[in-house]
Parts: structure tokens; sequence; C-alpha cells
């Protein structure tokens, strides 16, 4: 599948991979920061963003796709930045593509099975019936009731667009997502990575625990982690400043 990706700056690439229920557009502010030293490429997975939507969702096809648009780009030696799922993906990808790669960076996300967890954001999105709506304001009236964050809430609507006069849809496809959740959670299979790897994850974040830490090196024999205080699992939007120095301190040595 070709995916919709965008471009900034120039010099070794940088490919960004965004998170379940995300698009390429929740990464702009870094990635325009991460421009002044690399050539950062922002994707769209397959049913996200403006990327094609299909039925078929699983962490092998957002691989090929992903290689696809590398081999499309004629890249070598990238830096592959995920987070969350998109941190899944580029491990899955560092196992099958490891020429490709020559620094890995994973926010937030380790190599376990994980519990469902966004029961909430899949049962909002049932209650939403698009038809008749004509304000955005309406649409995040609905999720209140059932997300109590405000900023989780801010993120789901930025998915939301005018398809037409009148006429709200969504960027992201909750029902094929809502039907792989089982793929989307699931552990990545054992192989060894020797990719120098950097592992960042929030303080107050429970998706890597300290008691998984050894395991995950087990995978990753040359990987550091980075815990940075006060950040949740968005970790590079609680602390931006820390989580751009983090990453351009691995980067750039």
């Amino acid at each position: 599948m070709k995916l919709y990706f965008r471009e900034l700056g120039k010099g070794k690439p940088m490919i960004i991979l965004h998170g379940l229920f995300g698009f390429s557009d929740n990464w702009q502010t870094l990635a325009t920061k991460f421009s002044e030293f690399f050539r950062v490429i922002l994707i769209d997975f397959r049913n996200h963003g403006h990327s094609p939507w299909s039925d078929d969702f699983s962490y092998d096809l957002m691989v090929d796709d992903l290689k696809e648009l590398i081999d499309d780009l004629n890249l070598k030696n990238l830096i592959l930045v995920g987070h969350s799922m998109g941190g899944k993906v580029a491990m899955h990808f560092a196992q099958k593509f490891p020429e490709k790669i020559e620094k890995l960076v994973v926010v937030d996300m380790g190599v376990k099975q994980y519990t469902q967890h966004h029961q909430e954001v899949l049962e909002a999105f049932n209650k939403v019936d698009l038809k008749g709506i004509t304000a955005r304001s309406q649409v995040e009236l609905i999720l209140s009731d059932f997300i109590e964050s405000k900023g989780v809430r801010q993120f789901l609507l930025k998915n939301l667009y005018w398809k037409e006069k009148g006429e709200l849809a969504w960027r992201v496809n909750f029902v094929v997502l809502e039907k792989t959740m089982p793929e989307i959670l699931s552990a990545l299979p054992y192989k060894e990575v020797l990719i120098p790897s950097l592992f960042i994850r929030g303080e107050l974040s429970n998706y890597i625990e300290d008691n998984e830490i050894q395991e995950l090196e087990s995978f990753f024999s040359d990987m550091s982690l980075k815990t940075i205080k006060n950040a949740g699992h968005w970790v590079h939007a609680d602390a931006p400043e820390e989580f751009t120095n983090s990453v351009l301190g691995f980067c750039l040595r």
C-alpha cells in the first residue's frame, strides 16, 4: 500500500511512526525541530490519517507498507522513531529488515502482549453517529461521557474533518481497528536485534515496567533506556524539550 507521507529538512533520513488512533500531524512540531538536523519523513499508517483504508490490518502489513515507502524513496542508513503502536511496528521492522536501520528509537512501548485498555475510546466511537452532527463540539460532548481526559479527547478529535460542507468524517478506521485489536496488542515474537536502540518511557506510564527491562534487553542487546520524569504515555507531548534532547543526543552521536 502506498502510504501518505510528508518530508521536512535535509540530510540523514529519520522516519517517525505515530501511535494508534494518531497520524502524522501529531508529530509536526517535533518533526520541525528534528528537521534542523535530519531529513524527517512523517507517515500515516493504513487506516489512519490520509493513507488508504483497508479491511486488513496487522504488523506484518504495516511493516510491508513501510518497506515499500523506504524502497520508493531509496532510503538507507535511516533512523526509525516510533511511539506506542508505531514503536511496535518499528521493532517488527528492525527484526525483519535490520540492514535498513542505523538507529532505532522506541517511545513508551515494550515487547509484551498488552491487555485491552482502549475500551472507552471504542465505546465512545460506537456512540458517535456523525449523521446530523453539525459541529465538532457536539462530538466532544459525546466523548466526554466516556473519556475523562480532555487531552485524549482533543487527540481523537484531530481525526475529525469536514468531508464536505455540513458532513463530518473520521480519518481513522475505528471499525477495522476495533476488529483487529488483539493483533494490535500482541507481543513481539522473539528475535534478537543488534541495532543501537534507545527506549524512552514516561515515569507515569506503565507500558514498560521495571521488571520487564531484562526481557527487553534480551531482544535489543545494544539498547539504553531513558525514563522521563513527570511524563505519561505521550512522553513527547508531556515533556517535549527533554524528549527532543534525548532523541538528538542519541541520534547525533
